[in-house]
């Protein structure tokens, strides 16, 4: 190898380590926060329908109302955040969110609890997809995955620490209120600092970034336009064009699913173990730590396998069919404790598994703009519908039979069906870019 070449690949090594030690660490944390506050229901469930009087379908139609909100700022949210500024629009986000899980505490009736989750919702809408496009404007395609791994990460460890935390404040009673009521008002503190933080720690983009050397700074803008060139199309597309692309709408249609299931079992988990276990409730939020653990693991396997193979479409199917295995045998019959927690481990790793690569593709095809309309959209039908339909529909299934084995049964054959659609993908090739002015 030439000296310019070995000097080069140092370049490039450094850019890119620097670039992950400085940005992923952040936005995992980031990410951490916003699951803990989405999800911290899941735990203040166990006290809320003793002292509030909600049932199972006040629960869940609360829980996916959430999704109502989200949807209806998610696409300009994430549109925002390619052509204005992610650090701005996303501080704005952590702020606002921190605001109403605070007011969270101190709701009474069916009607607030819902009001609350819609304006949580919406206060939170874009900041996946925003982080997801964010990424791309930093990380090299041969990095995306495992980026994205690194970044997603957030969910599983927000639960494997949250958990045993929220489960902790569910016995804090101090001056008169509630556990679940600390619960809100602490775990809704740290998205106002961080809100603050995340205006002067990010950056915006690469030639902004004055913490890069400048051989590695130019290193990274030469290698995010040279990709940028070679996904131009020869035509250029509207934005409705570019939604309404073949491989959007399959990787839309997939996500939905994936989102109902996982939506469904990690708010329901926790109740789930209570029935099966009749643990205290700080017990059984270790137990929900486990699952999540073991995703952490899977994701960042399959994360790291799929850019090793630069392989996406089977990385994302696989996930899905060992999760409707999972979900056959639970629907099937009442295991006891230990056999249903390895069964819910199994179905969450998956779950999780599933994430890097498929958020891989939509930049694999499309152009940054394109991207982030596309990653939007695909958000907000998955993340709106999905996260809507998945709790609410199995929280009343259990309230009408007594049961949740009927839901798993539902949802085994929509993964089945599901697994297929990501090999149908166009992961390379013809790449949508939206016209000038659109």
């Amino acid at each position: 190898m030439s000296a310019p070449a070995i000097v080069a690949d140092d370049v490039a090594s450094r850019a890119r380590r620097r670039i992950a030690l400085r940005l992923l660490p952040y936005v995992l944390l980031m990410y951490v926060i916003a699951y803990l506050d989405r999800n911290n229901l899941a735990t203040a469930a166990l006290q809320m329908p003793h002292d509030l009087g909600f049932d199972y379908r006040v629960i869940g139609f609360g829980a996916g109302i959430f999704a109502v909100g989200y949807v209806i700022l998610e696409i300009p949210g994430t549109i925002i955040i390619e052509r204005w500024s992610a650090r701005r629009w996303l501080s704005r986000i952590m702020v606002s969110w921190g605001i109403v899980t605070v007011g969270m505490a101190f709701i009474r009736t069916p009607h607030q609890f819902y009001t609350m989750r819609f304006l949580l919702g919406l206060a939170e809408a874009g900041f996946f997809p925003g982080i997801i496009v964010y990424l791309t404007h930093w990380f090299i395609y041969e990095d995306r995955a495992k980026a994205v791994a690194g970044f997603m990460a957030a969910i599983p460890l927000s639960f494997a620490v949250g958990s045993p935390i929220s489960g902790l404040l569910l016995g804090v009673h101090w001056f008169g209120l509630h556990g679940w009521q600390w619960l809100f008002i602490l775990e809704g503190m740290p998205a106002l600092i961080f809100g603050v933080v995340t205006w002067f720690y990010l950056t915006d983009w690469p030639h902004q970034a004055k913490w890069l050397p400048a051989d590695e700074r130019e290193w990274v803008i030469h290698q995010l336009e040279s990709e940028k060139r070679a996904k131009t199309s020869v035509r250029a597309y509207s934005v409705w064009q570019a939604i309404r692309h073949r491989d959007v709408l399959i990787l839309t249609a997939l996500h939905f699913v994936q989102n109902c299931s996982a939506y469904a079992l990690a708010f329901w988990l926790p109740t789930m173990l209570k029935r099966l276990s009749g643990l205290s409730d700080f017990r059984v939020t270790l137990l929900v730590a486990l699952p999540n653990l073991l995703g952490f693991v899977a994701m960042q396997v399959n994360g790291w396998h799929s850019d090793r193979t630069a392989e996406r479409r089977w990385h994302t199917a696989i996930p899905l069919w060992v999760t409707a295995a999972a979900f056959l045998a639970l629907s099937v019959k009442d295991w006891g404790t230990i056999p249903s927690l390895f069964l819910f481990s199994i179905a969450a790793a998956s779950l999780l598994a599933f994430l890097p690569s498929f958020w891989s593709m939509p930049s694999a095809f499309l152009s940054d703009s394109a991207a982030a309309m596309a990653t939007g959209t695909i958000n907000c039908v998955a993340a709106g519908l999905g996260g809507f339909l998945g709790p609410a529909f199995v929280g009343n299934l259990a309230a009408r039979t007594h049961s949740f084995r009927s839901g798993f049964a539902v949802l085994v054959v929509a993964l089945v069906i599901a697994g297929v659609l990501p090999l149908t993908v166009r992961v390379r090739g013809h790449v949508v870019a939206p016209s000038v002015g659109q």
